[in-house]
């Protein structure tokens, strides 16, 4: 049994419920409306590219292309943290898109690999879109990560100051903004999982069951892909921050303000 197709007549009543929001916006003065309607056009124009383009992904099924389409999201994922925070792209791009790699496609690889079973560890359909996935929080958890790391450390900028003149290392004295950092980054994925099957049910489990699959196959997928993207969450997000703090200090442990966006 597969899931039943949208009839373009049915894409057109969906579209129709942005009236709502676009009402109660120009009725309360949100100033939205604009927004929302790009932020509609884009999402169709970029879903409708990637729709088309995964389908020909998925029926070449090439190991190398699928590498090739990770890495793209990767890079994008990274710019996008960058473009979300205070710092400037030249600074930190390079380490960002490593840590991403490393941390994202390890996970991909250990999970196809154990979890799934998969004979070819680089098979398009599971690849590609758990990559969608474990890359997608791990974006959203550094935006906060380090934007938190940031507006922490200049904050307390005279307090860190006063740790190192007391004989701290650098690492010792920004450990607490560190351990802040992380768990303001990762707690929305905690409160998924915490949630998860209760309160909502997510878009993997749901999109298994209405292609198909039984409910507990699904609760399956969905039970090892929640902890996969934590523990790569928690992994990116650590290490994201911890380039920070080593690449965004000079050698007198001064927080550098050159790499801040207008500084």
């Amino acid at each position: 049994m597969s899931a039943t197709d949208i009839t373009l007549t049915g894409m057109v009543f969906c579209f129709l419920l942005l009236l709502i929001p676009v009402l109660i916006s120009h009725h309360l003065n949100l100033k939205l409306i604009g927004s929302t309607l790009e932020g509609a056009f884009r999402m169709t124009v970029q879903l409708a590219f990637v729709g088309f383009f995964l389908t020909f992904v998925f029926e070449l099924n090439n190991s190398m292309l699928n590498i090739v389409w990770v890495l793209i999201m990767v890079i994008v994922a990274s710019y996008t943290v960058l473009k979300n925070s205070q710092l400037k792209y030249s600074s930190l791009i390079i380490p960002l898109v490593t840590a991403f790699a490393v941390t994202n496609v390890g996970m991909l690889l250990y999970f196809n690999s154990f979890v799934i079973g998969l004979d070819d560890l680089f098979e398009a359909r599971y690849f590609i879109p758990i990559a969608g996935m474990v890359i997608g929080n791990s974006l959203r958890a550094n935006i906060v990560g380090i934007n938190d790391f940031c507006d922490q450390i200049q904050r307390n900028e005279s307090r860190y100051l006063s740790s190192l003149s007391l004989g701290a290392e650098k690492y010792e004295a920004l450990k607490p903004y560190l351990r802040k950092s992380l768990r303001n980054s990762i707690r929305p994925t905690l409160a998924n999982m915490a949630t998860v099957g209760i309160v909502f049910l997510p878009g993997m489990m749901t999109g298994q069951i209405i292609g198909g699959s039984s409910p507990l196959t699904a609760i399956e997928y969905q039970i090892a892909i929640m902890i996969a993207i934590y523990v790569a969450t928690v992994m990116n997000v650590m290490l994201c921050v911890l380039i920070l703090m080593y690449r965004g200090f000079d050698e007198y442990g001064t927080f550098r303000k050159d790499m801040l966006r207008g500084a």
